[in-house]
Parts: structure tokens; sequence; C-alpha cells
């Protein structure tokens, strides 16, 4: 009599399909290509209709509006260039990645996580890498372009699957984006988009900034224990039948370090530390440059948030020369150079996917159809009537399905908290509330849509260690996470709730 296939073996099954089915889809640029020409269609049949919904950015009757249209075209041929010129994911990566790669060229990179690995356990390297990728929330989006490269290579280092490395650092990133022990300016923009929307009900409403912090820093265990069982439990066993190209496989090692490179790791390091006082020092006074408008570090506008990117350039540059002079590796202002020119030269096929990236998001933008989309769906949520743990379930799912198409937190929320809000209050659920279940669903599926402009940059990570690698590989690695994170985690938050745990600082409301 046949046995019944163990489980791993049918989600090994089910990955393999989903890789193969997504490996074969277009490169990522033809991809977006034709979805460029697709909402350009799509804005030409539905600007056809009229749609009595409200526009919650202006207040005035919502209008899809046709990009085939004369003035559209021309609007979109005008602003090419700059649409790409200032794509905000851009600039990101190029000016992190001259810092990193200078430290990867001098040796500085490889020698400080040989070190790290002398003294972390190997079975510790998950979680770490996660707590890591949640961590670095508070730096904006460096996670991106220093964190989930650093998974692969420490991965690859202690003699794991790299895929695996840059897996765990992509889910504490980016699947657990709403998780973080530190608060970041991501919480009082979220915060100022709900207080305006609960005002709506009760103008006398004001919320704390900081009115989810206690759930987001639980959530981060949460994010912790999950990610670290998918993957060491399922994401790397399906790893094992996917090689690594031969001439990475030998790239890195476990030697031990010589003389001379713990002796040029010293200096680097502590270069580092007093970089960060001295950075510390000026930002410490309460008139300081690096202030904002409010008087705070983190609030939207401070410089210091402005400068997350370049610190991370200046911070990764300092102590990579200082390493490089030290170990002999830099000899002359040529050797920087170099290394900031070699990590460009592989940054040419990201460029060109981001070039058509943002020409998709600027049509898709203009139509209002992911406006359309986010109102029409809401409603429908409304039209339910749903007792109050299915409608918080509901609106996870419901943004869950909106961040497929539309990834700005911001955006997603402005469009979404006008109706969702006040929806929840007539059922005696706090805005806090509200605003975390959005958090959990704006979370969990940036890790499989490729219009998450940072998706296709981790694709050319994997690359780097499997060339065959695709939109497929990445799916199938993150889809587990993805799955895991949405359920545990809305039920986490059921629970939380139900125990009447304050979800942050307390506002001031009363029901």
């Amino acid at each position: 009599m046949n046995q019944p296939a163990h489980p791993v073996t049918v989600t090994q099954r089910l990955l393999a399909g989903i890789e193969r089915v997504g490996n074969r889809l277009p490169d990522p640029a033809v991809l977006f290509i034709a979805l460029l020409f697709i909402t350009w269609a799509l804005s030409l049949l539905f600007s056809q209709f009229e749609y009595d919904l409200i526009d919650p950015r202006s207040g005035e009757a919502l209008q899809v509006v046709n990009q085939f249209s004369p003035t559209a075209m021309t609007q979109f041929l005008a602003d090419m260039v700059t649409t790409f010129a200032h794509f905000h994911p851009i600039g990101v990566v190029l000016v992190a990645m001259l810092g990193i790669g200078v430290a990867e060229h001098t040796g500085f990179i490889n020698c400080t996580l040989r070190a790290m690995l002398g003294v972390t356990a190997r079975w510790l390297l998950t979680p770490m890498v996660i707590v890591v990728g949640i961590v670095s929330h508070t730096a904006a989006d460096a996670g991106y372009v220093l964190v989930i490269p650093l998974g692969g290579i420490i991965f690859h280092a202690a003699g794991r699957h790299p895929l695996a490395g840059i897996a765990a650092a992509f889910a504490g990133v980016s699947g657990g984006y709403s998780a973080n022990f530190v608060p970041s300016s991501v919480d009082p923009m979220l915060q100022g988009i709900s207080q305006s929307a609960a005002q709506i009900i009760d103008p006398s409403v004001v919320l704390n900034p900081l009115n989810n912090y206690f759930f987001t820093s639980a959530s981060s265990l949460l994010i912790v224990l999950v990610g670290w069982l998918v993957t060491d439990r399922f994401v790397e066993p399906h790893l094992r039948r996917t090689p690594i190209d031969a001439d990475v496989a030998a790239e890195t090692g476990m030697q031990a370090l010589s003389t001379t490179e713990r002796r040029a790791l010293r200096l680097a390091l502590w270069s580092m530390l007093v970089a960060i006082i001295l950075l510390c020092l000026s930002a410490v006074p309460e008139g300081s440059a690096w202030r904002g408008p409010g008087g705070s570090l983190t609030e939207n506008g401070a410089p210091l948030m402005a400068s997350i990117v370049p610190l991370i350039f200046l911070l990764f540059l300092l102590p990579a020369v200082v390493y490089g002079i030290s170990a002999g590796t830099v000899t002359s202002s040529r050797d920087v150079i170099e290394g900031m020119t070699k990590t460009m030269q592989t940054m040419g096929y990201y460029l060109v996917i981001m070039f058509f990236i943002a020409q998709f998001i600027y049509a898709f933008g203009a139509s209002n159809l992911g406006i359309l989309l986010a109102v029409k769906g809401a409603q429908g949520l409304q039209a339910l009537g749903l007792p109050g743990a299915l409608t918080i379930s509901g609106i996870v799912l419901l943004t869950g399905f909106l961040n497929l198409f539309v990834g700005s937190a911001s955006a997603k929320w402005a469009l979404l908290a006008p109706i969702l809000v006040p929806m929840l209050m007539k059922l005696g659920a706090s805005p806090d509330l509200t605003q975390a279940a959005y958090r959990i669903g704006d979370s969990t599926t940036n890790i499989i849509t490729p219009l998450m402009p940072y998706f296709p940059l981790v694709v050319v990570y994997c690359q780097r260690y499997v060339r065959s690698a695709g939109i497929g590989t990445v799916t199938a690695l993150m889809l587990p996470y993805s799955v895991s994170f949405i359920i545990l985690w809305t039920l986490f938050l059921l629970g939380y709730w139900a125990l009447g745990l304050p979800l942050g600082l307390q506002s001031s409301y009363t029901y």
C-alpha cells in the first residue's frame, strides 16, 4: 500500500513548481514593459466609466485617467528622464553600494565576517541575520542594500547555502517590516494618517506617534522565531538541490585571521567607533543641526533620517580605507576608486530594470487605477459587515492583496484609512488596532511581489551565487515566509486584542 507523501516533500514539490513557473516569466525588465502597456490599456478602458466614489486625497470625485490620451502620453515622455533619475530606490542603492564596494574590495567585510563567525554558533546565524534585518528598519531602506547581501555572504562563509541567508535577511528586512524593537520614522507617518481618519468620527481624537510600539516590539520576537523555523526547516532543505556556481563556491572560507588582518581589523573598527561617537555627540545638543523642525532626531524631515544612506556610505568607506592601508590592500587612491568602479559594474542590470519599474509606477499612479482598487476593496469589506475578528482579518488580507500592486506604505494607508478607521471605530475598535492590522498586511506580501522596487535587487543578489536564479527562484524562496507571517501574525494580533493588551503608548480617545 502506498504511503502518503511526507509534508516536507509536498512543500518542496510545490516550491519547485512555483520556481519553474516563475522563472519561465519574461526577464523582469520585459515584464515591467508588459505591465506598462497593460496599465495604459486598462486606463483607457476604465476611464470610459464614471464612479460614485470620492478620492480620499482630494475629496473630489474619483476618475481614472486615460494614459493613452495625447496629454498623458506627451507628459509621460516629457517626465521620463526625471521619473527615472528621481526614482528613490536608485539613489539609495547606488550611494550605499559605493561605500560597501570599497569595504568588499579591500577585504574589510570578509575579515569582519570571519571574525564574527569565529564567535557565533553556526545554528544561531539565522536568528542573528533576521534580528539585524528587523533593526535595519530604523535606517529606512538601508537594509535592502546592506543586510540582505550580507546575509548571503555570512551563510556562504559558514558553509551554508547563501540563498538561504539572503532569504532570511529579506524576510527580516521586508517581510517583517512592521516589526521593530526600535521606533522609526514610519511610526509617526502612519499615526498622522490614522489620526486624521479618526477625526472624521471624533475631532477630539489625538493618537500617540508610538500607538503601535508595544505590539510591533512583541511582533519582532514572533518574526524572528517564525523566520528561523521557516529558514532552517523548509527553505534551506529545499535549496539542497540548487547548486552554487562553481566559480563562486570557493570564494570565501573560514580561514583563521592572520596577525596582519587582526591588527588591520582592530584599527578599522576603532575608526568606525570614533566616527559613530562623533556623530552621536553632534546629535545630542538640543540645537543640533541633525534635528528636525520639531526638535526630534527621528521625525519626518529630520536631517539625520534623510542622511542615513550617505552616513552608511561614509561609515563603510572610512574603516574600509583604514583596513586597506593597514592590511596592504590599499596602496593608493586608485585602489579605493577601483573598489567603487567594480561594484558599479555589477549594478548595470539593476539600473536597466529600475528604468522600466520607474516608468510603470509613474503610469500606474497617474492613471488612478490603484486608488480605484483600494477604495472599491475597502468599501467591499465594509459592505460585508463581518464580526470584529473577521473584519480585522479582512483588513490584513485586503492590505496584503493591494500591497502586490501598490508598494508605498503611506500611499496605501492614505487611501484606506479614511474608510477603514471610521468603520472600525463604529464597531468599537480603536484606530490603533486598525493601523496594526494594516501594518501586518503591508509587510507580509512585500517579499513575494516583483512590483516591489527592491525585489529585482534581491534577484541580482541571488544571481551572484546561482546565475540561473530569477523571479521564480525568489518567489519560491519567500512564499513560505509570506504565508507563515500573514497567518501567524494575524492570529497573534487577534490574541493580543482579545487579551486587552495595550498596542502602544496611550492615545486620547475613549470608547
